[in-house]
């Protein structure tokens, strides 16, 4: 029984790493992996080339570890199993130079320093890349005919992984709680995306001269974004402020500021998410209104002021919680 177990956890390794090098890779992608895990022993320069060479160096061995077989396939096997072994020792280089980096292995997700259980898989990763040299099976065949053999040694070996793996803790954690957008970093290019698909951006495309912001900076929920504009013939500044998270609808708002003497000449987007509850009752017409005053002793309204009105009678007062308030970005 011993060598069929044996060789079924030979043979899971292969769709078992090509998975984890994809989701790797897939992480490493992602802008905010840049010069983290062992990229932090380059200079700042090379951090984002490095990571991202690592990526596409990840990718490419999985396709082959799925797909190659025999000399290409043990060369990919190879590989697989030196890099994971080098991943060791540049984590560790990588632990003594900064105690509180990241490994990285998964991006944004591999924030916790850098401790026994990681480099731990990675040596574990490193002997199960070795163990599949020699195999005559590609790893696209092992996953598309498994037998129970191989569902019970991929159950114990993910129960290892995820002791080993320090990620499912900060995924665990992000699920639990959800971050204030005020502390929610957001790339500028997914805001770039956002305000170009809006309906404020369509408005004043015709007022602006250059399709790129001659300045950009964040305050709070928002992101702001300062664009060279033309109106009437007078410059103008073109402020665009895209809320961070929330409602497509309400996320954003722009101004039109003259550049000259600085006075807002015109404002787009909403400037409130609260909606009255049910829709304003008729205002009575002029002459009824009139004398609805003169019977409640108001008379008119003194010059310079506003009558005040009770709820009900000219229209609707505001619900609970709602404010009036001025145009404004």
């Amino acid at each position: 029984m011993f060598p069929e177990v044996l060789e079924a956890a030979r043979e899971l390794q292969l769709p078992l790493l090509a998975a984890l090098l994809l989701l790797g890779a897939a992480a490493k992608a992602s802008p905010r992996s840049a010069g983290t895990g062992a990229a932090v022993l380059l200079p700042e320069r090379l951090r984002g080339p490095a990571t991202l060479a690592t990526c596409l160096a990840e990718a490419a061995l999985a396709v082959a570890l799925l797909t190659a077989t025999g000399l290409p396939g043990e060369a990919a096997r190879v590989a697989t199993a030196l890099m994971f072994a080098v991943s060791v020792v540049l984590l560790l280089a990588a632990r003594r130079r900064d105690p509180e980096a990241g490994c990285g292995c998964f991006g944004g997700l591999s924030r916790a320093p850098i401790g026994w259980r990681t480099l731990t898989r990675a040596a574990l990763l490193a002997v199960a890349a070795a163990a599949t040299v020699g195999s005559p099976l590609s790893g696209w065949e092992v996953a598309s005919a498994p037998d129970p053999l191989h569902g019970a040694v991929l159950g114990v070996q993910l129960i290892v992984l995820a002791l080993l793996s320090p990620e499912l803790r900060e995924v665990a954690a992000r699920a639990a709680t959800r971050e204030p957008c005020a502390l929610r970093e957001v790339s500028e290019r997914r805001t770039s995306r956002r305000l170009r698909g809006s309906e404020v951006w369509r408005t004043n495309a015709k007022v602006m001269i250059r399709s790129e912001p001659e300045e950009t900076w964040r305050h709070g929920c928002w992101r702001f974004l300062r664009y060279d504009g033309m109106r009437h013939g007078r410059r103008v500044d073109v402020v665009y402020a895209v809320r961070i998270g929330g409602p497509r609808r309400t996320g954003v708002r722009a101004a039109l500021v003259d550049r000259e003497s600085g006075t807002v000449v015109a404002t787009f987007g909403a400037v409130t998410t609260l909606d009255l509850q049910g829709p304003p009752r008729r205002l009575p017409g002029p002459r009824q209104a009139a004398r609805r005053d003169e019977a409640a002793g108001r008379g008119g309204a003194r010059p310079g002021t506003l009558a005040e009105e009770p709820p009900g009678e000219s229209g609707r007062a505001l619900p609970d919680g709602v404010r009036a308030s001025g145009p404004g970005v």
